[in-house]
């Protein structure tokens, strides 16, 4: 039994993970300060005896303090997400994930406790060699495209913790999520599958922002959890980083189709040009597919659930929270 901190606790990745370290056995504080995080997310744990909270900023130093002395691992999750949110609020962005991550490594180092970093395929950038390995050379756009501050400050999380690593021998972590999807994942943000879900559910027009050929890989949060505690626990993934994601890589337009298709939705499928979606001079990458063979050596660990399974588990979760209406039988 160990205790557990998470930061961001209360956002879609960091619920997930505290039930799962509930459920075995741990003792789980979360904190959030809910800029995008929800209280929701995490009420049904609040009366659970081995889980605490916090609603609280990162960078309050007191209370972070008496928070990780009293942990025995850190996961550090809070940070500024999703496309929408990272090119609106650029200074925000880079505030959050460097000057947050930076607090959390301070303090996990003043009392020795092992810490996990989350990071993001963002920082391959325009990298052209597929898929993404941990090790490739990193190519990013210009300082005048808002879009990459995002992968920049999430780099410098990285070279921070792996410098805390090197000169302090802090035992640190990082793991690279590729497009984590599942319940309570909202759209708001930009996210896609909550964004289409929702869209097909409701009878909407199913908005695939550009011409749709760009790909990514999708993975079910449940096989995430299950690679983040697994590195959590194995003391040979201290100063390393590894990718977690699906390798099943799929064409945007395919996915709103595959939604359609899996929800039986009348929907019509639109595109919106990403000048008229984020701004003019918006950059993407064309494919996003990770190399996860590091991560499976290290602990066996591959994805379990399927698209259309998660597709469903994220439909199933809208209806009943309300967030969508529920289908009257005929």
């Amino acid at each position: 039994m160990a205790h557990y901190l998470i930061t961001g606790g209360m956002g879609f990745v960091g619920s997930h993970l505290a039930e799962a370290l509930l459920t075995r056995g741990h003792y789980v504080t979360v904190v959030d300060d809910l800029s995008t995080g929800r209280f929701e997310n995490i009420a049904h744990l609040t009366s659970h005896p081995l889980f605490r909270f916090a609603i609280e900023d990162i960078m309050n130093e007191t209370v972070m303090d008496r928070l990780v002395s009293e942990c025995d691992v850190v996961v550090h999750l809070a940070a500024a997400v999703g496309v929408q949110l990272i090119v609106n609020n650029p200074t925000h962005t880079i505030e959050t994930n460097v000057l947050g991550t930076h607090a959390v490594l301070r303090m996990a180092n003043r009392y020795r406790k092992r810490t996990l970093i989350a990071s993001t395929s963002e920082v391959y950038g325009k990298g052209g060699r597929f898929p993404f390995r941990e090790e490739d050379d990193v190519v990013l756009g210009p300082t005048v495209k808002a879009r990459w501050a995002y992968a920049c400050s999430k780099m410098l999380d990285e070279f921070l913790a792996l410098a805390y690593w090197r000169e302090q021998q802090l035992p640190t972590v990082i793991f690279r999520l590729f497009n984590t999807v599942g319940p309570r994942q909202s759209g708001r943000y930009g996210m896609v599958i909550p964004r289409f879900v929702g869209q097909a559910l409701c009878g909407e027009p199913i908005t695939v922002y550009g011409d749709g050929t760009q790909t990514r890989t999708f993975c079910d949060v449940a096989d995430v959890v299950r690679a983040i505690i697994g590195l959590a626990e194995h003391p040979d993934a201290v100063g390393q980083v590894f990718n977690i994601g699906s390798t099943r890589e799929i064409a945007i337009r395919d996915l709103a189709q595959l939604v359609k298709d899996e929800l039986q939705s009348p929907s019509e499928i639109v595109f919106v040009p990403y000048d008229k979606a984020y701004g003019p001079g918006f950059e993407d990458m064309q494919r996003r597919v990770p190399d996860i063979s590091k991560i499976h050596q290290l602990l066996g660990w591959k994805p379990e659930i399927s698209l259309e399974e998660t597709i469903h588990r994220v439909a199933r979760h809208m209806q009943q929270t309300g967030q969508v209406p529920v289908p009257v039988p005929s």
